[in-house]
């Protein structure tokens, strides 16, 4: 990848594909659902099945935790999804805010954002919309947010620093995130850091896990909770379109070096904006 831009520009050309995929096609060709192991996408997916509010319409299987079973959402609340693909994480917030709370989506591929329009559409929720817009400049003004959930997205931002300041500045004082993600506790292959698809597939874009926790510190946040953690292992069918078999060797004597977390933190009520002087 060379600078920020074609990230975005290859990750956006990525979910636009997938988005215009059925769902029996989005199915057959990825690991969370039909049982193969040639797409990097889906290999760290939870089922949604179990939760409130799941429409299997919504659901491409993209995601790496189940953040909103986490949120603590409560009745009225106003809930934002950062990168909300087909509608998925949405629909299951607004079953817990109910239809005296409101929930947007946001999503920078055009392909999701009428897909989930349509599903919303469809289940005839006028208290969800979705908006059109990059994580980095969220189309949100400030202190809207009861809480902020997103699915495996964040890792693919460019400027994550930006992305995380943005969801304070979202955030009411006292409101709170619970976001899933992909991170790191090791370092990957070269061959894998430079791959676009496995970019695209959020394991390449992951960070160490203590600088994104760092980075959510430095952004203001406060409480910060780890609320899931799981490792995620690359398949070896996989890892072959990058690998030699001896670096496979390799990389599967460390592979625990990927993992799913899911992560909490809070807007204080007590504290102003971060840098400024006054907390």
């Amino acid at each position: 990848m060379n600078n920020n831009e074609e990230i975005k520009q290859m990750v956006k050309q990525k979910y636009s594909e997938i988005a215009l995929q059925d769902n029996e096609t989005n199915a057959s060709s990825c690991c969370g659902s039909g049982g193969c192991s040639t797409e990097v996408y889906n290999i760290m997916n939870d089922e949604y099945e179990h939760l409130e509010g799941y429409n299997p319409d919504a659901d491409l299987k993209l995601g790496c935790g189940l953040p909103t079973e986490f949120a603590e959402i409560k009745t009225g609340d106003t809930v934002v999804d950062l990168g909300s693909g087909a509608g998925n994480d949405c629909f299951v917030a607004r079953h817990e805010t109910g239809e005296t709370g409101k929930v947007i989506g946001i999503d920078f591929t055009e392909a999701m954002i009428e897909k989930a329009r349509a599903n919303a559409e469809k289940l005839r929720f006028n208290n969800v919309e979705f908006r059109l817009g990059d994580i980095e400049t969220i189309p949100i003004t400030a202190n809207v947010a009861d809480v902020v959930i997103s699915n495996c997205v964040m890792n693919l931002v460019p400027d994550k620093s930006k992305a995380f300041s943005e969801v304070f500045r979202i955030l009411k004082q006292g409101g709170h995130f619970s976001i899933s993600d992909i991170v790191l506790t090791g370092n990957l292959p070269t061959k894998i850091k430079n791959a676009a698809e496995m970019y695209a597939g959020c394991v390449a874009s992951a960070i160490q896990k203590t600088d994104y926790l760092q980075i959510i510190k430095e952004a203001g946040f406060t409480n910060i909770t780890i609320q899931k953690e799981k490792p995620i292992i690359v398949p070896n069918d996989i890892l072959k379109n990058y690998l030699t078999d001896d670096e496979i060797a390799i990389y599967n004597a460390n592979q625990f070096i990927i993992f799913s977390v899911t992560v909490y933190g809070e807007k204080s009520n007590s504290c102003c904006e971060p840098n400024s002087g006054c907390c």
